[in-house]
C-alpha cells in the first residue's frame, strides 16, 4: 500500500521502516510463552471462542500462543507491515488481512475480536472507527489489552511525539455500544515472573442481547 493511501501518519509511522524494526525487535519463543500465560488467565474467564480475528498482529506472536491454547479455533489476523505480513502468512490455517486497520471491513464476524497494544498507537481521532470495527467483527466477545488512563494523555514513544496515547479504551467502548459488558479486567505487571510484557491492562467485553 503507498503512502498516499494512508488516512493519518501514524498509519505510515508502522507501515514503514519503525513497523519494519518493531517486527525484528519483537521475535522471539520467550514472549509467546508470556503472552500464551496472559491468554490462559483471560480466555479462563469464558467458554473457549472457536473463532478469533486479531487486529495489529504483527508477526503473529499472539496468533501463535492462541493457537497453543485454542488449536481447533479459526483465526485472522489484521496487520498494516508487509514485512509483519510475511511472518503471519507463514502460520498454517491463519486467514491474514493484508491491510491498515482503517481499510478493513468485515465481512463476517468472529467470537472473540481482539486487539493488543495496537490502540495505544491509533490516531485518536480515529478510535470511533477502530471501535466500530471491533465492535462490528465481533459476535460475542472484545478483548482489549492496552496501556490505561483514566483521561486521555500523550506519551513520548522512543524519540517520536505523536505516536503513543493512553486512555481508557474499553470505557468509551462500553459507553459508545450499550449493549457491551465488562465480563472481567486485569492488571499484567512488568515483574510478574511469567508475563513480563510491561504493564497493561486488559478488558474482556461481552455483547449481549
Amino acid at each position: 500500500m503507498s503512502a498516499d493511501r494512508y488516512k493519518t501518519e501514524q498509519e505510515q509511522f508502522w507501515a514503514g521502516e519503525f513497523g519494519d524494526a518493531y517486527a525484528e525487535r519483537n521475535a522471539g519463543a520467550a514472549r509467546v510463552d508470556a503472552v500464551a500465560s496472559l491468554f490462559e488467565s483471560i480466555l479462563s474467564r469464558v467458554p473457549a471462542p472457536g473463532s478469533v480475528i486479531e487486529f495489529g498482529a504483527n508477526i503473529g506472536l499472539n496468533i501463535q500462543a492462541l493457537r497453543r491454547l485454542l488449536p481447533a479455533a479459526e483465526l485472522a489476523a489484521i496487520e498494516i507491515n508487509d514485512k509483519a505480513v510475511r511472518a503471519l502468512r507463514a502460520i498454517p490455517a491463519l486467514e491474514v488481512f493484508a491491510t491498515s486497520i482503517l481499510d478493513f471491513s468485515p465481512a463476517r464476524t468472529w467470537d472473540l475480536a481482539l486487539i493488543k497494544g495496537v490502540l495505544i498507537h491509533i490516531n485518536p481521532d480515529a478510535l470511533p472507527a477502530v471501535y466500530s470495527l471491533l465492535y462490528r467483527s465481533a459476535s460475542r466477545y472484545v478483548c482489549v489489552i492496552e496501556y490505561y488512563n483514566p483521561t486521555p494523555i500523550e506519551v513520548t514513544y522512543r524519540g517520536h511525539e505523536g505516536r503513543l496515547f493512553k486512555r481508557d479504551f474499553a470505557g468509551e467502548l462500553l459507553d459508545t455500544y450499550p449493549d457491551l459488558h465488562l465480563v472481567d479486567y486485569g492488571f499484567a505487571y512488568h515483574r510478574d515472573l511469567r508475563y513480563r510484557e510491561g504493564d497493561t491492562t486488559w478488558f474482556l467485553l461481552e455483547k449481549k442481547p
